[in-house]
């Protein structure tokens, strides 16, 4: 009887054990899952890429306000920032940033290829020239000059790769829209909002 008794109960222990192992399994199964979750709607989300114009400097500027020909000669040290939030780095392909006065393209700057490393910034300077030669048809020129405020907007779009892990790449671009106000008395921007 003694040895039946011992048997059940060896039996009893052992169902137990395996009861409270596969009960372990199943815990960790539930948070490698929950993980794995938080990992790829964090670190696995790719976003787009933010590219701006934090600073101009100007470097020389002249101008006319004569009302038969207004007319404004300007060159600019721009400074370009990209801002990579992502967690694997960006590589962007060449691009240009156009500068326009009321719709007509004054300048044009030039970005060299290059790459923001994961969650953080690049900063490039870029010399730009600005000559109104083809706005001579805008009758706000004259307006603009003799009141020594000039609105500028600049456009473009840098497109690239984001590369996490060294396994996944995705192609992303940022879109990039100012305006410039240049103060022309002060020979210096006024206002830059992106």
């Amino acid at each position: 009887m003694e040895s039946t008794a011992e048997a059940q109960l060896s039996k009893e222990l052992k169902r137990k054990k395996r009861m409270k192992l596969l009960a372990y399994a199943a815990a960790f199964a539930i948070f490698q899952t929950i993980v794995i979750l938080v990992f790829s709607l964090t670190v696995m989300r790719i976003k787009n890429p933010k590219f701006r114009v934090p600073s101009i400097a100007v470097e020389d500027l002249t101008y006319t306000s004569s009302p038969n020909s207004p007319s404004f000669n300007m060159k600019f040290n721009v400074e370009v920032a990209v801002k990579n939030t992502n967690f694997g780095h960006f590589k962007f392909d060449n691009t240009t940033i156009s500068l326009d006065y009321g719709g007509v393209q004054v300048g044009e700057a030039f970005v060299a290829k290059g790459r923001a490393k994961a969650r953080s910034t690049k900063k490039m300077n870029v010399t730009v020239e600005l000559i109104s030669n083809h706005t001579m048809a805008n009758t706000n020129l004259g307006n603009d000059i003799s009141s020594g405020i000039l609105a500028l907007t600049t456009r473009s779009t840098l497109s690239g790769k984001v590369q996490l892990m060294k396994l996944i790449k995705k192609k992303k671009s940022a879109q990039m829209s100012c305006t410039i106000t240049v103060d022309l008395v002060g020979r210096a921007v006024q206002d830059i909002k992106c």
